[in-house]
This record gives structure tokens, sequence and C-alpha cells, in this order.
């Protein structure tokens, strides 16, 4: 038993020397080393997947005027970071660790993970938690968009950002205070 004790002790004073001094480099432009990495990404699905089981996207997911206001809204607040066909590499999605994914290129999450992360975002990664800001409606709009990104031309990505609403301050105004149902989370 004095040994377990004695072990504890001398690893808590070693994790705490580990913070302390500052040992790990958490610049962006200094990868983790590859456990690190896994753990984090481990953390990071598993996450995901477990506060997201129980949201229900809404019935209507495909809907042209979803996918259409999602379209101006990923235009205005992710293809920054996340681009989009024909969007050009910016400094800052340059700048990002870990990177952005490219949603026009890959898509293994379902809606309901999708929703989850754009409401909440994810910590040390730079998603921002849009759900302080936007109702869950404009927010499963965004979803609806980002799942009709992969295949898209850029020709079709422009024109349906070109045929997004122009006013989400009015929609914003249209859907504040109003607390709608699709599962919200």
């Amino acid at each position: 038993m004095l040994f377990v004790v004695v072990l504890t002790a001398c690893l808590s004073a070693a994790a705490a020397a580990f913070v302390w001094l500052g040992v790990y480099n958490i610049a962006a432009d200094a990868p983790h080393t590859q456990a690190v990495y896994a753990i984090i990404e481990k953390l990071r699905d598993r996450s995901k997947a477990a506060r997201a089981r129980d949201i229900a996207p809404p019935a209507d997911l495909e809907a042209p005027a979803r996918i259409a206001t999602g379209a101006g809204l990923y235009a205005e607040m992710c293809s920054g970071c996340h681009l989009g066909p024909g969007v050009e590499r910016s400094e800052l999605s340059q700048g990002l660790y870990p990177q952005a994914p490219e949603l026009a290129k890959q898509q293994d999450l379902n809606p309901s993970e999708q929703f989850w992360i754009i409401k909440h975002g994810i910590k040390m990664s730079a998603m921002p938690a849009w759900g302080k800001t936007h109702p869950d409606p404009l927010i499963w709009d965004m979803v609806a968009f980002v799942r009709k990104l992969p295949g898209l031309s850029p020709a079709e990505y422009e024109r349906l950002v070109e045929s997004a609403p122009d006013d989400h301050d009015e929609m914003m105004r249209d859907l504040s205070g109003a607390k709608h149902g699709h599962g919200t989370e």
C-alpha cells in the first residue's frame, strides 16, 4: 500500500512539473506528437458521438430553402477556414492547427454530429460555438448546405451562394427568442 501512495505522489509531482515548466509545446506551428494527437482525436470523436446521439435532424433537411440559406451562412462564416469548391486557401486557413477539414472533400459525420459541432464548437481547434449567436433553425440550414458540399463544382457552389437570401439579420430577428425543436442540444 505504501508503494502505491509513493508511486502516486511521484507521478503527481512529475505531472505538476511537466505542466509548471511548460515542457509540452502548444504552439500551433509545432504539431502534436503522434501519441498526443491520437488521444485528442479519439477524445474528440467519442465526445461528438456521445453528445449528438439523441439529436434528431428536421424532416425538411433537404429542402431547397434550407440549403440556400445555409449556402449564404457558410460563405459568410465557414468558407474562410473550411474552404469550398474553387475557394483558395486563405492566410487564416493555412495557419490553423489542427487544420480545419475541407468540407467539400470529406463527409464522415452524420447530420446530428454536424449540428452539434456547429452549435457548440470544438475546443482548441478554432471552431467557434455558433449556437451562442445563431438559433437552431439556422444551424440546421448550415448542416443542410454542408451535406451538399461534396461533389459540387465551383460553378454550382457559386450559384448556391449567390442564390442565398440577402438579409441574415432579418432572419435572425425572426428566429430570435423562439425555441424551435428539431432535437436541440
